[in-house]
């Protein structure tokens, strides 16, 4: 029993551990773009700003996905949407990504 319990209790722990925030996932690569939030601004923005965070095997995490350091990477004074993206590679490297768009 002891021979069968280890490996599926070390699978467990192991599949998937590097994940970002997706609404879909997919099983071998996943690169989801969507809305996190948004104003009511009435002119177009004209500048962008990024912010990321990686994670390998979920284990080891770093960065900064802040929506302050997006808008402040793209020299943003005035915040009119932001999005997000996602990037998952068969469960071993993720990358999540805040984008701020503004003025």
């Amino acid at each position: 029993m002891k021979k069968l319990l280890l490996p599926l209790a070390a699978m467990a722990m192991l599949s998937g551990c590097a994940t970002a925030t997706m609404p879909v996932t997919g099983l071998l690569y996943g690169n989801v773009k969507a809305p996190l939030t948004a104003t009511a601004a009435p002119e177009q923005a004209t500048r962008v700003g990024r912010a990321s965070v990686r994670s390998i095997l979920g284990i080891i995490a770093s960065g900064d996905a802040s929506i302050h350091t997006a808008a402040r990477n793209g020299g943003i004074r005035e915040i009119h949407y932001v999005d997000y993206e996602s990037q998952n590679f068969f469960g071993v490297l993720s990358e999540f990504t805040v984008v701020v768009y503004g003025n």
